[in-house]
């Protein structure tokens, strides 16, 4: 996928879920970066490729589109996007994104639209520090620095510990790649 490509489809998946999200009390930009992040990363565990093809970089808040700025300032100077800020009774100041206009759903299938609800759906409840702390479990993010690339194939990794059988497992490998080594050097 091209750059252009990739920023025309991360634009209007932001016109999406700006529009899915417009009544929920705890939506903003850190929220959507997560919607974004979460998609993006399930669909490429799922089907191999991400939805949009953007990258994704480390931040103090967890994953974010490298893309992000320069697409959604593209979007306002359209006048398809609008940055509404609200006073939060903590005293944060949230930043939704609010879509002045229809996104184009042409670009997306109707899986990948689907995956991108259920996102939705599961992080509904949550506010921006719930989604930043449930992005800093991912071992993409925990793997990386602030601003580098999250890879997507760290989607397939696991933090958890391994279970005995998979630890056994892991040993009984080592033995055999052990014991063909010095078969293979001699040759």
């Amino acid at each position: 996928m091209s750059n252009e490509e990739s920023d025309t489809k991360l634009g209007e998946l932001i016109l999406y879920i700006s529009q899915k999200c417009a009544l929920d009390p705890n939506f903003g930009a850190t929220k959507l970066n997560k919607i974004l992040y979460f998609s993006d990363f399930l669909a490429y565990g799922n089907w191999g490729k991400s939805i949009t093809g953007s990258q994704y970089q480390h931040l103090p808040k967890g994953p974010a589109p490298k893309q992000l700025r320069p697409v959604r300032a593209q979007l306002q100077a359209s006048g398809w996007l609008a940055i509404q800020p609200v006073q939060l009774s903590n005293g944060y100041v949230q930043h939704r994104t609010v879509n002045l206009r229809e996104p184009d759903l042409t670009l997306f299938s109707g899986t990948e639209i689907a995956l991108v609800d259920r996102v939705i759906e599961q992080l509904s409840g949550l506010n921006a520090t719930e989604v930043s702390d449930l992005s800093h479990l991912e071992v993409g993010w925990k793997a990386t620095r602030n601003g580098e690339t999250i890879p997507y194939a760290t989607v397939f990794l696991s933090s958890a510990p391994l279970s005995e059988a998979e630890l056994w497992r892991a040993r009984e490998i080592a033995q055999e790649i052990i014991k063909e080594e010095p078969a293979e050097a001699a040759a």
